[in-house]
């Protein structure tokens, strides 16, 4: 049978009737965002792995339950944070977030393009890291915000919904994480 088109809530309701393979069309299609995400938070690679594996098998052992209003997305989310919190906790520091793409992130380029001039992957790269520490300079939940918005790709109502918050609280941290960003960056640009 073919999962990789169904929608998530079919596979979720498949997995709660017992279909292990629901599941692991779920744990595909998330896996590579999910632990982006925990690496964005975390900085670290092994410890963003870890996030990501203890959020799926909290996923596999506690799928939230069957509710027509909920979204399957915005709960893993939910899970990779809390676990990205735990891991921090233990960690007692706060690391900056990593903002490089891996290459599979990276978008596909025509091999027509040229490639880009040495002095030109020198200047994004020390962008990338200027982004990293801005983004890093930000306090938790605010990071938080920012992470699930540009790398998760998450609505404010579902940011909202992981978070524990209002829609509009989401949108307001985001706004004034952006008004920051913004600062920090003009400093050091």
């Amino acid at each position: 049978m073919e999962y990789t088109s169904l929608p998530d809530e079919e596979l979720a309701r498949r997995f709660r009737e017992g279909d292990a393979a629901a599941f692991e069309a779920l744990l595909d299609r998330y896996s590579r965002s999910i632990y982006n995400f925990a690496l964005r938070l975390l900085g670290d690679p092994a410890d963003a792995e870890d996030a990501a594996q203890q959020t799926f098998i909290q996923a596999f052992e506690s799928f939230p339950p069957s509710r027509p209003d909920a979204s399957l997305r915005p709960w893993l989310y939910q899970v990779a944070r809390n676990k990205c919190i735990d891991l921090l906790r233990k960690r007692r520091t706060i690391p900056l977030s990593s903002l490089e793409r891996t290459e599979s992130e990276a978008p596909q380029i025509d091999p027509v393009d040229v490639a880009p001039l040495p002095s030109d992957l020198y200047e994004r790269e020390e962008l990338q890291q200027v982004l990293q520490e801005a983004i890093g300079s930000l306090p938790l939940r605010s990071r938080e915000v920012v992470v699930m918005r540009y790398v998760g790709e998450l609505t404010f109502a579902e940011i909202g919904r992981s978070l524990g918050m209002p829609e509009n609280t989401a949108k307001t941290l985001f706004q004034r994480a952006k008004s920051a960003l913004r600062v920090y960056l003009r400093k050091r640009i």
